[in-house]
């Protein structure tokens, strides 16, 4: 399997009038054609990490890394236009809620087409049949009426598919999908992680799942890598995640409900554990 991404000692911080918060803090790992969650409580900079990777991280915020490498490009070197050729085309991130994504006031199709326009030289009627066959692939049963829909028109679910078709339509090699169903009912979710699945197979993909929700990480991924405060403190492997020995991934697992079994609490610490500094 080739590495798609390296990733060594990784570096986010943002000046404050209080003084420097430091997001992520020497963040580590490497990425082939595999599925690899990120699992983490709100604020231990696995969102932060994806986007540093994006190259959509604020201007104010000062990005370090010993190597932040894609297929052999050094994105920390790359231009402003070299980071905007790869965005959208070779690299590709779907965020966690369509209503926040997308535009509202383009419909549904004309944004896939503008996607794959920007990347690639193609006729407006062959994009057009591009974005239809695309709608189809993440399993949207009338694509011709969902195109020419706005993006209010829709439920979260079908909007989620389009975000994700929209960040697929170029064919990318690495995808990052930040909280891409935590908006999303259950029966939604399983949807959305089979056409995640299956293009991951079928088109030789690298993915990013950032989540919070280590079950379904569990469960989805191949690879898991669970971060506290800006820092991995556990990496293992998905089917191996119950014989986590970090005490936090440990935390997180008992917090998980059990059907049939008492639920143990977490302990309660007299003093902050050296993982924690």
């Amino acid at each position: 399997m080739s590495t798609l991404l390296h990733v060594e000692n990784l570096r986010v911080s943002f000046p404050t009038r209080t003084g420097v918060v430091e997001a992520v803090r020497g963040v580590s790992f490497a990425l082939g054609q595999e599925r690899l969650g990120i699992v983490g409580e709100s604020g231990s900079g696995k969102s932060q990490t994806g986007r540093a990777i994006m190259g959509l991280t604020p201007q104010q915020a000062e990005i370090g890394a010993r190597r932040l490498e894609f297929s052999g490009i050094d994105l920390l070197k790359a231009s402003v236009s070299e980071r905007r050729a790869l965005r959208g085309n070779r690299i590709a991130m779907i965020l966690q809620d369509p209503k926040y994504s997308l535009d509202p006031v383009m419909t549904i199709g004309r944004q896939i087409v503008e996607t794959l326009r920007t990347h690639e030289k193609v006729s407006k009627s062959a994009a057009r049949e591009r974005a239809l066959d695309m709608l189809a692939a993440v399993q949207i049963r009338d694509p011709k009426r969902v195109y020419d829909l706005y993006p209010h028109e829709v439920s979260g679910g079908m909007g989620q598919r389009a975000m994700i078709a929209m960040m697929l339509i170029a064919g990318p090699e690495l995808l990052i999908a930040d909280e891409p169903t935590s908006a999303l009912d259950v029966t939604v979710q399983l949807d959305i992680l089979r056409i995640l699945d299956r293009l991951v197979i079928d088109r030789g993909m690298g993915l990013i799942f950032i989540s919070h929700d280590l079950r379904l990480v569990s469960t989805f991924c191949d690879r898991v890598i669970v971060m506290y405060a800006g820092k991995i403190v556990e990496e293992l492997k998905a089917s191996e995640l119950s014989q986590a020995k970090h005490p936090y991934t440990q935390g997180l697992l008992n917090c998980m409900p059990k059907i049939g079994a008492d639920r143990h609490p977490l302990p309660v610490l007299d003093r902050k554990p050296e993982w924690l500094l």
